[in-house]
């Protein structure tokens, strides 16, 4: 589903993006953009959280400097959704992999810093 990853940029099903994403139900939600910039909270996902997939993969940029909250970590695990947080890069491998098992994954993947 993800083709190529790299700063700034990510390519799914063929297009390329330059802003950050979410997949939801393996569709490509464009223009991520969060209240905090560089926090992400669970109003930045409700969307996801709407659609209440097994998991949730978060890409934390390619220098990982996106962070996540206490109270957004224990929202999206209270709700029974498994949530992993890893650079974009790595997050890309692990989503595509998970994706292709069948799993019933989301993700939100900040492209840069």
């Amino acid at each position: 589903m993800i083709q190529d990853y790299g700063f700034g940029k990510i390519t799914v099903n063929g297009e390329i993006y330059s802003n950050d994403i979410k997949i939801i139900e393996g569709r490509v939600v464009p223009e991520w953009w969060r209240d905090e910039g560089h926090r992400i909270t669970l109003e930045d996902i409700r969307d996801i959280l709407d659609k209440a997939p097994d998991i949730l993969v978060v890409g934390t940029g390619y220098y990982g400097n996106m962070k996540s909250t206490d109270a957004f970590r224990t929202g999206v695990q209270d709700r029974g959704i498994e949530l992993i947080e890893e650079k974009s890069g790595q997050a890309v491998k692990t989503f595509n992999q998970l994706h292709e098992e069948g799993k019933d994954v989301a993700a939100g993947f900040h492209l840069t810093c």
